[in-house]
């Protein structure tokens, strides 16, 4: 039994107007890519963590078809929210968890299991600007304080959804965790966030995040070992649509 992570599939077989294919050759078939790579990695008694950004539907209808794509993969499969899934309403998980029991499972505001590990998670923000840039150092000289305001606003909403879910684990008898998030836990003007500190302060052993696209974003967040926690990004693109195994 292993635990896999991965994030961003981005599929789009009812929009097929919103293919990734428009943002580089590695996203040529990507799909395919996946499932080739989860169906060689993740057996069917694994748990596979999706980081969000599923679908490209706008809402359950049209997300039909790929989430049924990703029922089909193998393995115990948990989807967090990302940015671009619209199908997935706010208060509606137990909606999806009803309609897609024993096919999948949606991580928002509530946790699951995996041996003595709590698995937690949430959408997550972080600032992404508008940046000032000097453009003869190409380094940032500020940013835009009306954005800055809202984001932190949009962190405190996804801090309390996070929260919602340590906190059933903690009422369960849970004091080891694995945290899942869709953004990155810090934009590239922080050095730490309300999601690194909760992470240290329940002592998660490992922060798994997605969302950074491209070579220029990669890096924009945390990368390995900080204040005793392990973070990586599991972007499909980044992975090259290889998931990375998190726990044995």
């Amino acid at each position: 039994m292993a635990l896999y992570a991965m994030g961003d599939l981005h599929l789009s077989f009812s929009t097929p107007e919103k293919s990734q294919e428009r943002f580089g050759k590695i996203w040529k078939d990507h799909e395919w890519k996946a499932k080739a790579n989860i169906e060689k990695l993740v057996k069917p008694d694994d748990t596979l963590v999706l980081t969000g950004d599923h679908s490209w539907g706008g809402n359950l209808v049209q997300a039909q078809r790929d989430l049924d794509f990703i029922a089909a993969l193998p393995g115990r499969k948990i989807l967090l929210r990302g940015n671009h899934d619209r199908f997935w309403k706010a208060n509606q998980t137990q909606k999806l968890n009803d309609i897609y029991q024993g096919k999948l499972l949606f991580l928002q505001n509530n946790f699951y299991s995996y041996n003595d590990y709590a698995l937690v998670g949430t959408k997550g923000f972080c600032f992404e600007g508008p940046f000032f840039v000097d453009t003869r150092t190409n380094l940032i000289t500020g940013y835009d304080k009306a954005a800055y305001e809202e984001s932190v606003k949009l962190v405190e909403r996804e801090k309390t959804r996070l929260m919602t879910g340590i906190n059933a684990a903690k009422e369960a008898g849970y004091t080891k965790f694995i945290m899942f998030l869709h953004y990155p836990p810090t934009s590239i003007i922080q050095t730490d966030s309300e999601f690194t500190r909760i992470a240290e302060e329940i002592g998660a052993e490992q922060v798994i995040y997605s969302h950074s696209h491209g070579k220029e974003r990669f890096h924009d967040s945390i990368h390995g070992r900080y204040h005793g926690v392990k973070y990586s990004l599991v972007s499909g693109d980044y992975l090259n649509f290889k998931p990375i195994r998190v726990l044995k």
